[in-house]
C-alpha cells in the first residue's frame, strides 16, 4: 500500500510539473502575440472593416442561433467553460487525440484574431489568457460582435455581413430563422459545410443547431421543422 501510495504522489507531483510547464508556455505564446500586435489593435482593424456589423443590426435569430449552438454559457459565465473543458478532456482521453477543444466564444476569437487552427495545448492555454483580457476590457455583445465579424463561414466568405449577402443577398438584420439558422451551423467545419458543395452536411448541421435552440426554449418544434422544409428546398432548387 505504501509503494502505491508514493506511486501516485509520484504521479500527481509529474501531472502538476507537466501542467505547470504547459501554462509557462501557453502564457508565452499569448505574450508574444500580443507584444507584435496589442489585443487593441486587432479589435480596431476588425471594427474597421468596410462590412463590419454591429450586433444591434443582425437578426436575433442569428445571435441566439450562435449562442445555443457554440457557447450556450456565454452570457451567464465569466472565464473559462469548467463544464465544456471538462467534457472535451475526457472526450480526448478516450479518443486518444484531441478531437474537442472546450473552446468558448471569447477563445475562438482569439484563434481567429491570432493562432492556426492546428491542434495544440499550448494554444488553448494561450487562448485562456486572451479570454480574460477580453472579458475584461470588452462586454458580452462586444466580444460576440467581433466573433461574428471575423469567422468564416465558407465559399469565401469571411464575417456574417459577407455570408449574410454571398448566400442570400440580404443584409444580417434581414435574415429569417431558416437562414440565420443555416449559416450559424458553418463556421464549425466550413469546408465541410459550405453551401456551395456541402448542403447535405449543411441541412444536418442546421438540425444540430435548431435542437440547440429547442433546447434553451427559443424556438419551438413547429418552427424548426419548417425552418429545416425551408432550408431543405432551398438548397436544392
Amino acid at each position: 500500500m505504501k509503494w502505491i501510495k508514493r506511486l501516485v504522489l509520484i504521479l500527481l507531483l509529474i501531472v502538476m510539473i507537466g501542467a505547470g510547464w504547459l501554462t509557462v508556455l501557453g502564457y508565452q505564446k499569448y505574450k508574444e502575440a500580443v507584444d507584435e500586435v496589442p489585443l487593441a489593435e486587432k479589435i480596431e482593424e476588425v471594427r474597421q472593416r468596410e462590412d463590419y456589423t454591429p450586433l444591434d443590426q443582425i437578426s436575433p435569430d442569428f445571435v441566439h442561433a450562435v449562442v445555443a449552438v457554440e457557447d450556450r454559457r456565454f452570457y451567464t459565465r465569466r472565464g473559462v467553460d469548467i463544464i465544456s473543458l471538462g467534457r472535451a478532456l475526457l472526450t480526448n482521453l478516450i479518443t486518444g487525440e484531441v478531437r474537442e477543444g472546450g473552446s468558448t466564444i471569447p477563445q475562438q476569437l482569439a484563434k481567429n484574431l491570432y493562432f492556426t487552427h492546428k491542434p495544440s495545448l499550448t494554444r488553448k492555454i494561450a487562448e485562456v489568457f486572451f479570454l480574460y483580457e477580453l472579458e475584461a476590457n470588452y462586454s458580452k455583445d462586444e466580444i460576440l460582435s467581433f466573433y461574428v465579424n471575423v469567422i468564416y463561414y465558407g465559399d469565401g466568405h469571411y464575417g456574417i455581413a459577407q455570408a449574410s449577402r454571398g448566400y442570400f443577398d440580404k443584409e444580417p438584420a434581414e435574415l429569417t430563422l431558416a437562414e440565420a439558422s443555416l449559416l450559424a451551423g458553418l463556421p464549425q467545419s466550413p469546408s465541410r459545410y459550405q453551401l456551395s458543395s456541402g448542403k447535405e452536411l449543411a441541412l444536418q448541421r442546421q438540425q444540430q443547431v435548431l435542437e440547440a435552440m429547442q433546447a434553451v426554449g427559443l424556438i419551438d418544434s413547429e418552427q424548426s421543422q419548417a425552418a429545416l422544409e425551408w432550408s431543405s428546398t432551398y438548397l436544392n432548387q
